[in-house]
């Protein structure tokens, strides 16, 4: 298992490894298609946990679709900063020391981050327990980051 890094550590390796890229101009495009495609991803999550019984191994495809939304977001977010990232840890430690003003917990990123990771490599299911240990923070940090979005977009 990996080591535990603080939002801090994550950033200086993320840093240091050149993991943050600079890209030339902000696509307002792409942005608004991965919000489309996020907002598609929480509303198919809505559908699958209607007809979902506490039993079920779907509980893993719901926070999957979830944690994709945010994912999505949060890039979608940072492209207005002409940055994109190598791996899901370096964009969360970016959001959360460039975006304090957020009030986003890195140790729920780095929490289902690794779920996530589980999920996808490890073979370790997410229980309907693993869901709604997260799901009201998950909204929340969707609604802020589509929330800041939405301020950029009218921006520009």
């Amino acid at each position: 298992m990996p080591e535990y890094l603080t939002k801090e550590e994550a950033f200086a390796k993320c840093q240091k490894q050149g993991k943050f890229i600079v890209v030339e101009e902000v696509d307002t495009e792409k942005i608004k298609t991965t919000v489309a495609i996020a907002e598609s991803d929480v509303k198919s999550a809505e559908i699958l946990k209607r007809s979902l019984t506490k039993d079920d191994r779907e509980w893993s495809s719901v926070y999957k679709l979830y944690y994709d939304a945010l994912h999505e977001l949060t890039e979608s977010f940072l492209r207005f900063e002409k940055v994109k990232f190598d791996n899901h840890q370096c964009l969360f430690s970016y959001l959360c020391v460039k975006h304090p003003e957020l009030e986003l917990s890195w140790d729920f990123l780095e929490k289902v981050r690794t779920k996530r990771n589980g999920i996808n490599y490890y073979g370790i299911a997410a229980s309907y327990l693993d869901w709604k240990n997260v799901e009201v923070q998950f909204g929340l940090y969707i609604k802020t980051l589509r929330k800041e979005i939405e301020k950029n977009l009218q921006h520009k």
